[in-house]
C-alpha cells in the first residue's frame, strides 16, 4: 500500500512538473507570436526592424506600460527596454492597439517630427474619435499649413495674447477670492481646471452664458475620460460614455456657432471684442471655401480639450513645486513684487509688457514642463517605409517620440530627477531633448497661451495666497498622466502683502 502510494505521488509530481513546463514553453511561443508574425511579414525588406519586443498578441505590452505608470515608476519601462537591447534610440514594440516604433534619441526624435513628407499624426484611435477635425488632425499638408497660417497668430504673436489678457486676469482673481474664501479644504486641480476652461472658453468662443459653459465643462469631463480608454462603443464603458458627452457638446456648440454666424452677416457683431469663433467663421480653405458649421464645432472641441487640462494641470504643479522648494518660491515671489514696484499708481492691472519681464517665472515653468511630461509621446505615423540609423519603419506603424526619455535623461539634464528653475540660468540645451509642445509645423499653436494662463495665475498667487496640502506626503499617479491621487486636496490661504 506504502509502495503503490508512493509510485502514485511520484505520478502526480511527473504529471504537474510536465504540464508547467508545457505552459511554460506555450507562454514563451505565444508571447513571441507577435514578435515571429512582423518579422516574416517584413522579412523581404532592405532593412531590418529595430530591436525589441513586441509583446502579447494583440495587446502587446500596454499592460506593461500602464503598471509601469500606475506604480510611479513611468521611466521604467523605456529604462527596462533600453537596458535589454542597447542604447541606440529605437525600438520596436507594440502599444495602445498597433505596432509601434519607439524613439528617444533627440535627433532622430527632431527628424521624426519635422518631416511632414513621411510622418503624419497617428494619435491612438480614442483620441482621433473624440477629437475629430478634418483640418487639424485629418487634413493635407496643404490645408493644414494654410489653416495654421490663419488661426496660428492671435494666440502665438503678442499683438493676439494681449487681447486675451484682461479675460484671463479677470477670471483668474475671481477664482482665487472664491478658493481662499472657502472653509474647507478644495481639490486644487478641479479648481484650476475651472479656470482654465472658463479662460479657454472666453478666448475661442468670447463672453457665454454661465450655465451653457457649466454644461459644456461637465460634459468635457466625461469627453476626456474617454481619451486615453479602450476605444469601446458599448453602453458602459467609458469610450461609449465619452462618444456620447461629445454629441451632446456638439448639440450645444452648433447653435452657437450659427447664431454668431447670422449676426456677423447681419452686422451685428460689428464692435465687438474678437474672438477665435470670428476668426473660424471667417476662414477659407485653399479653395477658398468658408468652414461649415459642423467643422468649426469639430474644431473648437479640439481645442477646448487641448487647451484647459494641460493648463490646469501646468499651473497645479507648479504651485506644489514652489511650495515644496521654498528657496525658488522666494526668488519668484520677489520677481512678482518688483513688477508692482515698477508699476504706476494709475495701473491697476497687468499689462503685457509684465508678463514679458517675468523672466524668473519663466524658468519655472519650463522647469515644470521637463519635469511633468504631459505627453509621455507625442503619436506620429508612418506614411511610407522610412529607414532611420539602418533601421525600418514600416508603411502604417506609429512612432511614438518618447518626451520623458528626452526629458529625464541625466545625459541632456543633470540632476534630472530634481525640479530646478536655475538650470535655465546658462543651460544651453541640445537641441532636441526639451520638446513639451512638439516641433515642426504641428507644434502644439497654443503654447504661448498656455504659458500666459499659468503667468497670470502664478502672478496673482503668489502676491497673494499660500498652499497648505492636506496630504502632502500623498501617492501621485502618471497613467494617464502625472498627478496626485488626491488632486491636490489643499486650503489657498490669503495672505497679507508686506
Amino acid at each position: 500500500m506504502s509502495r503503490g502510494y508512493k509510485k502514485m505521488k511520484m505520478q502526480w509530481f511527473y504529471i504537474c512538473t510536465a504540464t508547467l513546463f508545457a505552459c511554460y514553453v506555450l507562454t514563451k511561443l505565444v508571447r513571441r507570436f507577435n514578435g515571429w508574425y512582423y518579422h516574416l511579414k517584413l522579412r523581404n525588406k532592405q532593412y531590418p526592424l529595430p530591436p525589441g519586443d513586441m509583446g502579447w498578441p494583440l495587446i502587446g505590452n500596454l499592460f506593461t506600460l500602464i503598471q509601469d505608470f500606475k506604480n510611479g515608476q513611468p521611466d521604467s519601462f523605456i529604462t527596462n527596454i533600453m537596458l535589454k537591447y542597447g542604447r541606440n534610440g529605437i525600438y520596436k514594440n507594440h502599444l495602445l492597439g498597433t505596432p509601434s516604433i519607439i524613439i528617444c534619441e533627440p535627433e532622430m526624435s527632431r527628424r521624426v517630427l519635422l518631416d511632414d513628407v513621411n510622418f503624419k499624426p497617428g494619435y491612438p484611435k480614442p483620441v482621433a474619435k473624440l477629437l475629430q477635425s478634418k483640418f487639424a488632425v485629418d487634413g493635407s499638408k496643404a490645408d493644414h499649413r494654410h489653416f495654421r497660417s490663419q488661426f496660428t497668430p492671435p494666440i502665438v504673436d503678442n499683438k493676439g495674447l494681449e487681447m486675451f489678457l484682461e479675460r484671463i486676469e479677470d477670471i483668474v482673481v475671481h477664482s482665487l477670492e472664491e478658493v481662499s474664501s472657502m472653509k474647507h479644504p478644495v481639490e486644487l486641480l478641479k479648481e484650476v481646471k475651472k479656470v482654465s476652461f472658463t479662460a479657454i472658453v472666453h478666448v475661442f468662443m468670447g463672453s457665454c452664458n454661465h450655465n451653457v459653459v457649466k454644461k459644456i465643462e461637465s460634459l468635457f469631463e466625461d469627453l476626456m475620460n474617454g481619451l486615453n480608454s479602450l476605444p469601446i462603443n458599448v453602453p458602459g464603458f467609458t469610450f461609449h460614455n465619452a462618444l456620447k458627452a461629445r454629441e451632446k457638446i456638439v448639440k450645444i456648440l452648433e447653435p452657437l456657432v450659427s447664431e454668431r454666424s447670422k449676426k456677423i452677416k447681419n452686422g451685428q457683431h460689428e464692435g465687438e471684442r474678437k474672438d477665435f469663433m470670428d476668426i473660424l467663421l471667417d476662414m477659407k480653405d485653399v479653395n477658398g471655401r468658408k468652414m461649415e458649421d459642423g467643422d468649426i464645432s469639430d474644431l473648437l472641441i479640439g481645442l477646448l480639450a487641448a487647451g484647459h487640462e494641460s493648463t490646469a494641470t501646468g499651473i497645479m504643479w507648479t504651485i506644489i513645486y514652489l511650495t515644496n522648494h521654498p528657496h525658488f518660491l522666494k526668488i519668484a515671489k520677489e520677481e512678482q513684487e518688483e513688477i508692482l514696484k515698477t508699476r504706476a499708481d494709475s495701473q491697476k492691472r497687468l499689462s503685457f509688457s509684465e508678463v514679458k519681464k517675468m523672466v524668473y517665472l519663466s524658468k519655472v515653468i519650463n522647469e515644470m514642463l521637463r519635469c511633468v511630461n504631459f505627453p509621455f509621446s507625442i503619436f506620429r505615423e508612418a506614411k511610407s517605409d522610412v529607414h532611420i540609423n539602418g533601421y525600418l519603419i514600416p508603411k502604417g506603424w506609429r512612432v511614438l517620440v518618447w518626451i520623458r526619455a528626452l526629458h529625464m535623461n541625466s545625459e541632456y539634464h543633470s540632476n534630472h530627477q530634481q525640479f530646478n528653475p536655475s538650470r535655465w540660468d546658462d543651460h544651453t540645451i541640445k537641441v532636441g531633448t526639451f520638446l513639451p509642445f512638439g516641433a515642426g509645423s504641428r507644434l502644439c499653436p497654443g503654447s504661448n497661451l498656455a504659458k500666459l494662463e499659468i503667468s497670470v495665475y502664478l502672478h496673482h498667487f503668489l502676491l497673494n495666497y499660500r498652499l497648505e496640502r492636506m496630504n502632502p506626503e500623498c501617492c501621485n499617479t502618471n497613467w494617464p498622466i502625472y498627478l496626485p491621487t488626491d488632486n491636490c486636496l489643499s486650503k489657498v490661504i490669503k495672505v497679507a502683502r508686506v
